[in-house]
């Protein structure tokens, strides 16, 4: 009679890219700060904006959409930066804008369809509808580990 238990609750911070939302484990979040213009590093992927000082260390910008294969979009004073941190290695995303943050539980989670493309890892690690919308769960592991290995 308990089996409904043994569902997890997750909280996840949503966010928008290029019309689509998005979504990220709200425990991996360190903070969420305005656009601040970056310096671009040499040789660094196309999808990665530069870094910025963040009280004293160096952070790593990466522009979200881009590094999902998304629309490149003009940036304006209403993007923000979500400062997130994976394996101790604090990375900056660069979204459109911060919607909100949801409390799901697993059994809200479906997995994302196969559809493989290249050399790129599937960064969706599964779907959810809230009211409607269809949200993206990114494996955040999947984001930043090739921009860690790219940038050593």
């Amino acid at each position: 009679m308990t089996e409904k238990d043994t569902s997890t609750s997750i909280e996840l911070l949503t966010f928008q890219l290029a019309d689509q939302e998005y979504s990220l484990d709200i425990m991996s979040v360190r903070e969420i700060r305005g656009w601040t213009q970056t310096t671009p590093l040499p040789h660094a992927p196309s999808y990665m904006k530069g870094v910025i000082n963040l009280r004293g260390t160096v952070l790593p910008v990466m522009d979200l959409s881009q590094r999902l294969g998304l629309k490149a979009r003009e940036h304006s004073d209403r993007n923000v930066i979500i400062v997130v941190n994976h394996e101790d290695t604090m990375t900056g995303l660069l979204v459109d804008a911060v919607s909100d943050i949801i409390a799901i539980t697993d059994d809200d989670l479906q997995p994302p369809p196969e559809v493989q493309s290249g050399s790129l890892p599937n960064v969706v690690s599964s779907l959810t509808l809230i009211d409607e919308r269809m949200i993206r769960v990114l494996d955040l592991g999947a984001v930043v580990e090739s921009v860690q290995s790219s940038a050593a």
